[in-house]
């Protein structure tokens, strides 16, 4: 996604979301001492960092501001090697562009096999019930794809790629460790729980609740409760308020979905500083 095509995107997505209450980023700082976040207007990017290595999880929009946060963290963007990706949505994959800073030009990037159609352009991205087609993504790092249930290894860290399909067609999340579940566009937290994510951004609404039941289903069946960690709305280590409304969509222009904790204008991020980011721990959604 090129540069302007970002910048578009910022400002017509302000004006169609403006005092919706839908968009919930966190801001940039640390969850923990393995998790640190850059927040890109709406969206979230995450470090998760173990015995000296890095792993990157989505590379946000074609943004000018990511060094700098970056910075905020301590964290050279030249140190990045490896960046899993959750789904090619132009504001997961925006630093990967050819047209971007090239921050990240020697990290491998590891995606879905059926994700990766996107950006091979086997397959055309779209949203609002399939009547508007984002850019492409054109990106010259070295992909490696990956299956559903895989497992790999990245110096210490334990990574499971689970296949989660609706928003798009190969979306994957992230178990880490066991201990941390990163997963993009499959859950939208609201003030009384987790639903599944915006209905106008699916490909298949339907397919994208049944993966939801999968993905509960799979963490209870091995007692796993891992911090559940979204990519527009915060995080939290509460299974049942994160699957609570798993069955449901967010619907983004029904007042039933407004969370009076949500910014009126997600892409205004004036309180997004350097400040906060060094000094304050981010806190997870809170809960009824």
């Amino acid at each position: 996604m090129a540069r302007k095509d970002s910048d578009n995107q910022k400002k017509s997505m302000s004006r169609l979301f403006r005092g919706r209450a839908i968009f919930k980023p966190l801001n940039t700082g640390r969850i923990d001492e393995r998790v640190a976040c850059v927040r890109e207007w709406v969206a979230n990017i995450f470090f998760y960092t173990k015995n000296g290595t890095t792993v990157m999880i989505d590379a946000g929009y074609n943004y000018a501001r990511l060094k700098e946060k970056m910075g905020w963290l301590d964290i050279d963007p030249a140190s990045i090697r490896h960046i899993l990706i959750t789904h090619q949505d132009t504001d997961h994959v925006g630093a990967l562009e050819t047209d971007s800073e090239q921050l990240f030009k020697d990290a491998t990037v590891y995606i879905g096999e059926i994700e990766n159609r996107y950006l091979t352009g086997e397959a055309r991205r779209k949203v609002i019930h399939g009547l508007y087609k984002l850019p492409m993504v054109k990106t010259n790092n070295k992909r490696i794809t990956l299956q559903d249930g895989e497992i790999l290894t990245i110096g210490d860290i334990k990574i499971e790629c689970l296949l989660v399909p609706g928003h798009t067609w190969g979306h994957m999340v992230y178990l880490i460790d066991d201990e941390y579940l990163f997963t993009g566009d499959t859950i939208w937290f609201g003030a009384d729980g987790g639903y599944s994510f915006i209905a106008t951004l699916a490909e298949d609404n339907r397919l994208a609740v049944r993966s939801l039941e999968t993905l509960e289903r799979t963490l209870r069946a091995r007692d796993i409760r891992p911090k559940i960690i979204t990519g527009h709305t915060g995080w939290t280590d509460d299974l049942d308020f994160a699957f609570l409304h798993r069955a449901e969509l967010c619907k983004p222009f029904t007042k039933k979905y407004v969370d009076p904790a949500a910014p009126y204008d997600g892409y205004e991020e004036d309180d997004d500083t350097e400040e906060a980011a060094r000094n304050t721990l981010l806190g997870k959604v809170k809960t009824k």
